[in-house]
């Protein structure tokens, strides 16, 4: 027997009824003001309540924090401590963008920080995915990013990617949707290495795979 196809992109949102949507710091930060691109944002907040009017849950993996942090202090990438500074300086900034962005739409948000302790310690995991499900219970619209202002190195997730996975797991969504400024999965980073393929399907995570990770950007936060 034939296995059976993997379904498309299109028709797999179209049967999720919980997504995960993640958002780098590329798409959300204008590289010019450092600020958020709030034209952007409230493009992508439409999408958010159009999929909330159709009866889905959606909750936001947010980068930007870090970034807008540096902007509204003038500095540069740092020591750790430094970027744990920008980090508490920007969320404040992040949530209010994601506030006025969904608030036109009657959607409430909410701001969720975890480590990578939380997600796999079980009393935390188990903790942290009750009051994702209280959330989405009222209605509202949680907004995830990385405790970058008490997390060290040890128990970071450095990357925003690896957390929306985890935070897909843990609130047991139907789709992850990572939307970035690259076009999907290459073989190597497409904006330095001219020969990077495409790759539209990954159907087993084999070495191959895993060895064209590269690190986090700096301001994944």
């Amino acid at each position: 027997m034939a296995a059976e196809a993997a379904p498309s992109p299109a028709t797999a949102l179209a049967h999720a009824r919980r997504l995960v949507v993640k958002i780098g710091s590329s798409l959300l930060i204008d590289a010019a003001t450092r600020a958020v691109a709030r034209d952007w944002l409230a493009s992508l907040a439409q999408d958010i309540a159009d999929l909330r009017q159709q009866g889905r849950e959606v909750i936001v993996v947010s980068s930007g924090a870090v970034a807008l942090g540096r902007g509204r202090l003038n500095t540069t990438p740092g020591r750790l401590q430094d970027k744990q500074a920008a980090a508490a300086v920007g969320q404040t900034l992040l949530m209010h963008a994601w506030e006025e962005a969904l608030a036109p739409h009657g959607l409430i948000t909410a701001q969720v920080l975890l480590t990578r302790d939380d997600t796999e310690r079980r009393r935390r995991w188990l903790n942290a995915r009750a009051t994702v499900e209280a959330l989405l219970a009222h209605g509202v619209v949680p907004v995830v990013n990385e405790n970058d202002t008490v997390a060290t190195e040890e128990i970071r997730y450095g990357d925003n990617d690896r957390l929306a996975a985890r935070a897909a797991q843990l609130a047991r969504a139907d789709l992850l949707v990572l939307l970035s400024d690259v076009d999907g999965l290459y073989t190597a980073d497409p904006r330095r290495d001219p020969e990077a393929r495409h790759l539209p399907l990954v159907e087993s995570l084999g070495p191959d795979i895993l060895g064209m990770a590269s690190g986090a950007n700096a301001d994944a936060g």
